[in-house]
Parts: C-alpha cells; structure tokens; sequence
C-alpha cells in the first residue's frame, strides 16, 4: 500500500532578515555585557543560516519601533501591532530587523511578549501562510478543492479554535464534510506524523484525497535573557508552511509523481531530558542538549538499515536525501552516521542556509527542492524530535 503525491506547496512571510539583522533583536533582547554580545555573534554564525523570514517584520514604513513606543507597550501590557501580510509570491529582504513586536529588555527580569500575545499574533499570521501553501499545491496538480475528503494538519507552535482547519475548509472551498484531524506540538518530525496519518486513510480508501499542511511560525517564540541553549534556539528557527495533496491511486499532476510507500519511527532509548518543547508565560520554551548530536550518530544507522531492508532496500540505494535540517551539527551527525557525502546534504543546508530551520514544514520544503531538481528515488526523509523520537518516510 502507499500513496502517491500529487501535488506541493510552499508558502513564506513576505519579509525576510540577514543572520546578521537577527542578531541585533538578539542582542536587545538576550546580552547585557559586550562578552555576551560577541558570543552571541558567533553563535549566530556558526548556525549555517543566511536568512530568515518571519511575519514580524515591517518595512521602514511599518515600523514603530523606537524605544518609548515599545516600552509604552511593554507597560501596558500588549504587543504592537504586526505588519499586514504583503501580496503572495513577493519577497522583500530586509537590510535590518525592523520590528516591534519584541522590546529591548527593560531589566534583568523582563521575558518579553506574554505567551497570549503571541499566540495571538499565530492567529493573526497562521492562516495565511497555510492557506497560501495549499492553494499553491493545488495548482501543483488535477485535484480540486471540493474532491479532499481528509485534511490533516500540522503545527507545534501555536493553537486556537476554531482554527487552521477551519479556515482552510473556507477559504480553500473543501467539503463541509471533510474529515479533519489535528497532529500537534510534536515537533520538527510533526510533518512525517502527518504524512503516516495520510497514507493511513489513502490505504484504507482508494478514492480518498487528502491535503497535509504544516504550519509554524517559530519566531513569535524568541526567548529573552541570557542562556545558552535558547539563545542557539533563537539563532535558528523562522516562520513558513508547506502543503502536500496525495491518495492512494493514480492522479494527473504537473510534475512527475513520487510515492510515499513505508515509514519509521522509534524512540531512542534514555534520551527524554535531551529534547523539549514546554509552554512558558513568556512563549514555547525550546530545550535542546549539547548530546544529541551524539546520540543521533550511534543510533540512527542500525535501525535505518533494518527498517529499508524490509522494503528490500540498503542505505547504499537510497539515491536521494530529504533530512530535516535542524542544525549543523544535527546534519553532520546524520552525515557521519549515515556515511553520506556533501551532495547528499545540498537540499537540506540550502533550505537551513535560505530559510532556517521552520520546524515541521522544512523538511517538506527540502523534498520540494529534491524535486525540483529532478532527484531521483529512492528518497529517504529523516527527522528528529522530542521523546528522543526519529521518524523517516521511504519515497519512491
């Protein structure tokens, strides 16, 4: 059994931001020394990240931030206003951060946005991008909006009802009937929970249509104060959304078909405290340890092995690689594990290099760069997330 994919799509926040600009909010918000200030440079640098987008940003026309207006909200308890979503498919990159959603700290104690605030500014911002991404994967195929009978969605960084689903069933015009199911807060792997979830309803129904869409707008998750961990958090995620249309039998599309055929997951043994995903006052609170990299080289490659010889498959065979990128040194680890040269990488730091890692979505953004660089399959999806879990998803 497996389900073929019809059609992708992906969506951006219309501004994006230099690594460099990055750092700057980072340094408003994070350093109170100049030792902190050039340790967070470095640490910025060191991510493999060029640029980010965020729904945040505001051109030079939108800003407001300046230090009374931002303090004023500060005190009175709200957020400033966020830039309007710009017109779908333009992109503007900024020479500096603007914004004024995050304050400069105002003291030692001061932790920024409250966790509603931002999860109103996901409410704000959410829909679109995810609406965008599937009408985009729409355009990618021969299905028809009122044709989904199952829409699956996901996300780890924010929630409200009704919510994506809905607003998706209206503004894209599926069935009032569609049956809807939510995979949430589970991480950077949630995309290949989704993708099993949909393979699931297309083997049980061949006339079965599903539409998969992630979407995470990370940046509304910057963490004030100095600690090191959050600071690399910071340093790495962004906002953008991805969305795939499958079912279990053939369907016309524009480019040349891939199917999903088996997936894996497993929970690595004695690895719970290394990753974490926590509701805070102040955000979602990111926990990643300095171990996992470690962790992933000497137990990802057994079980792999294992798992691809039951489709009668090695390593060796898989010809392309779609990894979530969730840092350097989580790729590299991968890389050693794996025994995968740079080539095998290029997909995965391209997307980390442009767009950063955007937790589930990204690697959906990596398969889309696989095919449209006409990469042949075998593909083999790889991620990570908390439990320690890792989760893969065979193409071919």
């Amino acid at each position: 059994m497996s389900m073929k994919i019809h059609g992708m799509g992906t969506a951006l926040p219309s501004l994006s931001v230099s690594q460099e600009g990055s750092a700057e909010i980072a340094n408003g918000i994070c350093c109170e020394t100049d030792q902190q200030r050039r340790l967070l440079s470095t640490l910025y640098r060191r991510t493999g990240v060029k640029s980010r987008h965020s729904v945040l940003l505001e051109t030079d026309s939108q800003s407001s931030f300046n230090g009374e207006s931002v303090a004023a909200n500060a005190l009175h308890g709200t957020a400033s206003q966020v830039a309007e979503a710009q017109p779908a498919g333009s992109t503007t990159v900024l020479d500096r951060a603007n914004q004024s959603f995050y304050w400069p700290a105002n003291n030692a104690t001061d932790r920024g946005p409250t966790t509603a605030q931002r999860l109103g500014a996901y409410r704000d911002h959410g829909e679109g991008l995810a609406i965008e991404a599937s009408q985009k994967a729409f355009a990618d195929c021969d299905v028809r909006p009122d044709e989904i009978t199952h829409l699956v969605t996901i996300s780890c960084t924010g929630f409200h009802a009704p919510g994506v689903d809905i607003a998706l069933i209206r503004q894209l015009g599926l069935p009032a009937t569609v049956s809807r199911t939510n995979v949430g807060f589970m991480g950077c792997h949630g995309a290949m929970n989704g993708l099993r979830v949909a393979k699931a309803y297309a083997d049980a129904d061949p006339k079965a249509r599903v539409l998969v869409v992630a979407v995470e707008l990370c940046s509304l998750h910057q963490q004030y104060g100095w600690d090191h961990q959050r600071i690399v958090s910071n340093s790495l995620f962004a906002d953008g959304a991805a969305a795939v249309i499958g079912s279990g039998s053939d369907k016309a599309s524009n480019a040349e078909q891939v199917t999903l055929t088996s997936s894996y997951s497993a929970i690595i043994p004695d690895t719970e405290e290394m990753m974490s995903w926590a509701i805070g006052d102040n955000g979602f609170e990111m926990y990643l340890s300095a171990e996992v990299p470690d962790v992933i080289r000497r137990s990802t490659r057994a079980p792999l092995e294992k798992w691809l010889n039951q489709s009668g498959l090695s390593l060796a065979e898989i010809q392309s690689w779609a990894i979530h990128p969730g840092g350097p040194r989580i790729l590299d680890a991968c890389a050693e594990s794996l025994s995968l040269g740079e080539d095998d990488l290029l997909a995965s730091r391209s997307v980390l290099s442009r767009f950063g890692n955007m937790s589930s979505p990204t690697v959906l953004f990596v398969l889309n760069e696989l095919l449209d660089n006409a990469q042949k399959p075998p593909t083999l999806m790889l991620g990570f997330g908390p439990g320690l879990a890792m989760e893969a998803a065979l193409f071919q």
